[in-house]
Protein backbone atom coordinates (compact mmCIF):
# COMPACT_ATOMS: atom_id res chain seq x y z
CA UNK A 1 0.00 0.00 0.00
CA UNK A 2 1.54 3.57 -0.88
CA UNK A 3 -0.36 6.88 0.30
CA UNK A 4 0.35 9.86 -2.27
CA UNK A 5 3.70 8.03 -3.16
CA UNK A 6 4.94 7.52 0.25
CA UNK A 7 6.34 3.72 0.94
CA UNK A 8 4.65 1.28 3.73
CA UNK A 9 6.91 2.41 6.24
CA UNK A 10 6.47 6.10 5.62
CA UNK A 11 2.74 5.53 6.41
CA UNK A 12 3.21 3.46 8.96
CA UNK A 13 5.19 6.34 10.35
CA UNK A 14 2.54 8.99 9.91
CA UNK A 15 -0.47 6.01 11.20
CA UNK A 16 1.09 6.45 13.73
CA UNK A 17 1.14 9.88 14.44
CA UNK A 18 5.21 10.57 14.25
CA UNK A 19 5.95 11.85 10.93
CA UNK A 20 9.98 11.81 11.60
CA UNK A 21 12.69 9.30 12.35
CA UNK A 22 15.67 9.82 14.67
CA UNK A 23 18.53 7.63 14.61
CA UNK A 24 20.67 7.46 18.01
CA UNK A 25 23.83 5.27 19.02
CA UNK A 26 27.30 5.52 19.15
CA UNK A 27 29.61 7.05 16.96
CA UNK A 28 30.76 5.19 13.87
CA UNK A 29 27.34 3.17 14.35
CA UNK A 30 26.05 4.32 10.50
CA UNK A 31 24.02 7.29 12.04
CA UNK A 32 24.35 9.58 8.86
CA UNK A 33 24.82 6.65 6.20
CA UNK A 34 21.65 4.73 6.97
CA UNK A 35 20.05 8.15 7.84
CA UNK A 36 20.92 9.41 4.29
CA UNK A 37 20.06 5.84 2.36
CA UNK A 38 16.54 5.99 4.61
CA UNK A 39 15.40 9.45 3.93
CA UNK A 40 16.07 8.80 0.45
CA UNK A 41 14.12 5.60 0.53
CA UNK A 42 11.43 6.94 2.26
CA UNK A 43 11.00 10.34 0.47
CA UNK A 44 12.23 12.52 3.54
CA UNK A 45 14.07 15.14 3.69
CA UNK A 46 18.00 14.23 5.91
CA UNK A 47 19.23 15.99 8.49
CA UNK A 48 22.21 15.41 10.75
CA UNK A 49 22.41 17.27 13.96
CA UNK A 50 26.07 17.54 13.70
CA UNK A 51 26.14 19.39 10.24
CA UNK A 52 23.40 21.50 11.68
CA UNK A 53 25.49 22.81 14.54
CA UNK A 54 28.50 23.61 12.39
CA UNK A 55 26.13 25.65 10.22
CA UNK A 56 24.77 27.83 13.51
CA UNK A 57 28.54 28.68 14.60
CA UNK A 58 30.41 28.73 11.73
CA UNK A 59 33.03 26.51 13.08
CA UNK A 60 33.54 22.80 13.19
CA UNK A 61 32.85 20.33 15.73
CA UNK A 62 36.59 19.69 17.36
CA UNK A 63 37.00 23.83 17.32
CA UNK A 64 33.68 24.06 19.09
CA UNK A 65 35.27 20.91 22.17
CA UNK A 66 38.68 22.93 21.77
CA UNK A 67 36.73 26.63 22.76
CA UNK A 68 33.84 25.80 24.65
CA UNK A 69 34.48 22.14 26.35
CA UNK A 70 32.49 19.35 26.08
CA UNK A 71 29.71 21.56 27.82
CA UNK A 72 29.52 24.12 25.68
CA UNK A 73 29.29 21.69 22.36
CA UNK A 74 26.47 19.91 24.09
CA UNK A 75 24.12 23.29 25.03
CA UNK A 76 24.05 23.81 21.66
CA UNK A 77 23.85 20.13 20.73
CA UNK A 78 20.56 20.46 23.12
CA UNK A 79 19.28 24.02 21.10
CA UNK A 80 19.52 22.31 18.19
CA UNK A 81 18.24 19.11 18.87
CA UNK A 82 15.28 20.89 20.19
CA UNK A 83 14.68 23.15 16.85
CA UNK A 84 15.47 19.84 14.95
CA UNK A 85 12.72 17.40 16.59
CA UNK A 86 10.31 20.22 15.90
CA UNK A 87 10.37 19.97 12.03
CA UNK A 88 8.15 17.06 10.24
CA UNK A 89 8.98 14.24 7.57
CA UNK A 90 13.08 14.67 8.76
CA UNK A 91 15.04 11.50 9.34
CA UNK A 92 17.81 13.25 12.16
CA UNK A 93 21.08 11.24 13.00
CA UNK A 94 21.78 13.09 16.08
CA UNK A 95 25.77 12.82 18.03
CA UNK A 96 26.53 10.40 19.66
CA UNK A 97 26.14 11.68 23.26
CA UNK A 98 23.06 13.47 22.58
CA UNK A 99 20.85 11.29 24.37
CA UNK A 100 22.94 12.22 27.45
CA UNK A 101 21.00 15.28 28.11
CA UNK A 102 17.03 14.46 29.43
CA UNK A 103 15.15 17.56 27.46
CA UNK A 104 16.78 15.54 24.07
CA UNK A 105 15.70 12.67 24.92
CA UNK A 106 11.99 13.80 25.46
CA UNK A 107 12.13 15.84 22.56
CA UNK A 108 13.40 12.89 20.62
CA UNK A 109 11.05 10.57 22.21
CA UNK A 110 7.82 12.38 21.92
CA UNK A 111 8.35 14.09 18.70
CA UNK A 112 9.28 10.93 16.60
CA UNK A 113 10.19 7.33 16.20
CA UNK A 114 13.36 7.13 17.70
CA UNK A 115 15.71 4.24 16.47
CA UNK A 116 18.93 2.81 18.12
CA UNK A 117 21.60 1.95 15.91
CA UNK A 118 23.11 -0.54 17.85
CA UNK A 119 27.11 -1.42 17.29
CA UNK A 120 30.09 -3.24 19.03
CA UNK A 121 32.76 -1.02 20.27
CA UNK A 122 35.27 -3.08 17.87
CA UNK A 123 32.95 -2.28 15.16
CA UNK A 124 33.10 1.33 16.19
CA UNK A 125 36.88 1.83 16.59
CA UNK A 126 37.47 0.33 12.95
CA UNK A 127 35.05 2.98 11.62
CA UNK A 128 36.35 5.96 13.40
CA UNK A 129 40.30 5.11 12.86
CA UNK A 130 40.61 7.22 10.25
CA UNK A 131 38.40 9.94 11.16
CA UNK A 132 39.59 13.39 12.12
CA UNK A 133 36.30 15.17 13.27
CA UNK A 134 35.46 12.96 16.90
CA UNK A 135 37.08 15.09 19.65
CA UNK A 136 36.31 12.32 22.30
CA UNK A 137 39.04 10.22 20.65
CA UNK A 138 41.50 12.63 20.62
CA UNK A 139 43.16 10.10 23.24
CA UNK A 140 46.09 7.54 23.83
CA UNK A 141 43.58 4.81 24.21
CA UNK A 142 40.34 5.22 22.18
CA UNK A 143 39.24 1.65 22.15
CA UNK A 144 39.18 1.90 26.09
CA UNK A 145 37.27 5.64 25.64
CA UNK A 146 34.69 3.64 23.32
CA UNK A 147 33.83 1.44 25.63
CA UNK A 148 33.90 4.32 29.02
CA UNK A 149 31.39 5.98 26.17
CA UNK A 150 29.42 3.21 25.72
CA UNK A 151 28.81 2.32 29.37
CA UNK A 152 27.68 5.23 30.05
CA UNK A 153 25.21 5.39 26.99
CA UNK A 154 23.94 2.22 26.45
CA UNK A 155 21.01 2.18 28.90
CA UNK A 156 20.47 5.56 27.45
CA UNK A 157 20.05 4.24 24.13
CA UNK A 158 17.89 1.52 24.76
CA UNK A 159 15.08 3.25 27.11
CA UNK A 160 15.22 6.18 24.30
CA UNK A 161 14.95 3.54 21.50
CA UNK A 162 11.66 2.53 19.88
CA UNK A 163 13.49 0.07 17.76
CA UNK A 164 17.18 -1.46 17.67
CA UNK A 165 18.75 -2.71 14.76
CA UNK A 166 22.13 -3.92 14.63
CA UNK A 167 24.91 -2.61 12.15
CA UNK A 168 27.83 -4.30 12.77
CA UNK A 169 29.27 -6.04 9.83
CA UNK A 170 26.16 -4.95 7.96
CA UNK A 171 26.05 -2.95 4.22
CA UNK A 172 24.16 0.52 4.87
CA UNK A 173 21.52 -0.77 2.45
CA UNK A 174 20.84 -3.91 4.34
CA UNK A 175 19.90 -1.48 7.30
CA UNK A 176 17.86 0.80 5.52
CA UNK A 177 16.25 -2.12 4.32
CA UNK A 178 15.45 -3.54 7.71
CA UNK A 179 14.61 -0.84 9.58
CA UNK A 180 11.91 0.22 6.95
CA UNK A 181 10.24 -3.01 6.91
CA UNK A 182 10.25 -2.90 11.04
CA UNK A 183 8.31 0.63 10.11
CA UNK A 184 6.20 -0.84 8.10
CA UNK A 185 5.63 -4.19 10.10
CA UNK A 186 6.04 -3.22 13.40
CA UNK A 187 5.22 -6.62 14.55
CA UNK A 188 8.46 -7.91 13.66
CA UNK A 189 10.48 -5.46 15.75
CA UNK A 190 11.84 -5.66 19.38
CA UNK A 191 13.54 -2.91 21.38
Amino acid sequence: MTIHGRSNAAVFIFMIGKSSIFLIGPMGSGKTAVGKQLARMLDLDFIDSDVEIEARTGVDIPLIFEKEGEAGFREREREAIEFLTAREGIVLATGGGAVLNSANRENLSQRGCVIYLQTSVDQQLERTRHGRQRPLLYTADPKAKLRELMAERLPLYEVTADLIVSTDGRRVQAVADEIAHLLADPKDASP
